[in-house]
């Protein structure tokens, strides 16, 4: 389903779930759209779902042959040839990279991990297993800057947020939001349930690529000691 989100932007939506084969339909738009670019185009941006195609309706009204219809109407009609066109574009030709995230999951870093233990019937430790056995996909980068939402959870751990979200949560707390798990990138308000810090900076706007994961990429989580998160904040490791 195609709809204007806005004066510059219309939004795909490809389904209702958190699913890796229509985040694979969400990335193939977003390569057609990249490769194929139509005057006006700005940016596409992912969700778990669908896609947002970002456009200058200012150049797309210049650029249009017969100033019939609108800019709007234009977009449209290119999205819906690429959507009506998806069985035919190949697979995705980008896997993402795989990026480990050294996580300590002490109680100091970690305040929920008692309280997603106690929901689930399990122990902390048991928590803090599964957690680092999974391999995450991340579907969209949102909410602040370098925010990775990521899909593939075991159903063992979810939980739902916090009834009343947190004022202030430490860059770096890595958080459970029902089946989601994330890192929050900076300083920021929030309901997920924090069970760990990772000392590794998630986005630092002086870096050629401000946001360490982009959607696409592959999560996977290491446990680390306390002292093992001093000594990487330290640069000793």
């Amino acid at each position: 389903m195609l709809y204007p989100l806005s004066e510059n932007a219309i939004h795909i939506t490809l389904g209702h779930n958190i699913d890796p084969e229509i985040h694979q339909r969400v990335k193939k738009i977003m390569e057609r759209v990249e490769e194929e670019p139509f005057h006006g185009y700005v940016e596409c941006v992912p969700s778990y779902t669908g896609v947002t195609v970002f456009y200058d309706p200012i150049n797309i009204y210049h650029t249009m042959e017969e100033k019939k219809g609108s800019p709007s109407e234009s977009v449209m009609r290119y999205l819906k040839k690429v959507v009506d066109s998806l069985d035919a574009i190949p697979q995705s030709k980008e896997s993402g990279n795989v990026v480990t995230i050294p996580v300590c999951y002490d109680e100091d870093f970690g305040p929920d991990l008692s309280h997603v233990a106690v929901e689930n019937g399990l122990t902390k430790d048991e928590v803090i297993q599964i957690h680092t056995s999974g391999e995450y996909l991340v579907y969209m980068i949102g909410f602040a800057p370098g925010f990775p939402f990521l899909g593939g959870m075991e159903d063992d751990i979810a939980t739902p947020r916090k009834r009343e979200p947190r004022t202030k949560i430490p860059a770096g707390s890595v958080g459970i939001a029902g089946s989601q798990t994330g890192i929050y990138p900076i300083e920021t308000p929030g309901g997920w349930q924090l069970i760990g810090q990772t000392p590794v900076r998630m986005f630092d706007s002086h870096r050629e690529e401000p946001s360490l994961l982009k959607a696409g990429d592959h999560v996977r989580f290491k446990a680390i000691t306390y002292e093992e998160f001093n000594a990487y904040k330290e640069g000793d490791l």
